[in-house]
């Protein structure tokens, strides 16, 4: 197996399942094997590959709902939260460095 394989099988699925999803298809397994020539057992076994064609199952299904919708911005909002929280605690060990440095030693 040729080492840039995986990689060029995980772009065609990327690639295929962006297809389906702009043609407002469903991205199902059998169709994405069939369209990126990639056997479903294949698509079945590897989690990168699954991992693909799952998250477009799941953004084709909760993309325009109002549920899906409401999903996407809680997880927006506490991706937002956290990092909010890491800038807080980089900022205070920034100012602990700098009155740590400024003291007269």
């Amino acid at each position: 197996m040729p080492a840039d394989q995986p990689h060029d099988e995980l772009a065609r699925v990327e690639a295929t399942c962006a297809e389906l999803a702009a043609a407002g298809q469903p991205v199902t397994f059998a169709e994405v094997a069939a369209r990126a020539c990639i056997s479903r057992t294949t698509l079945y076994r590897r989690a990168d590959l699954r991992a693909v064609v799952e998250e477009h199952q799941i953004r084709g299904q909760d993309a325009s709902t109002l549920t899906g919708l409401t999903v996407q911005i809680d997880q927006l909002r506490r991706s937002l939260e956290a990092l909010a929280a890491k800038v807080r605690r980089h900022e205070e060990t920034i100012r602990r460095l700098e009155r740590a440095r400024s003291k007269p030693g």
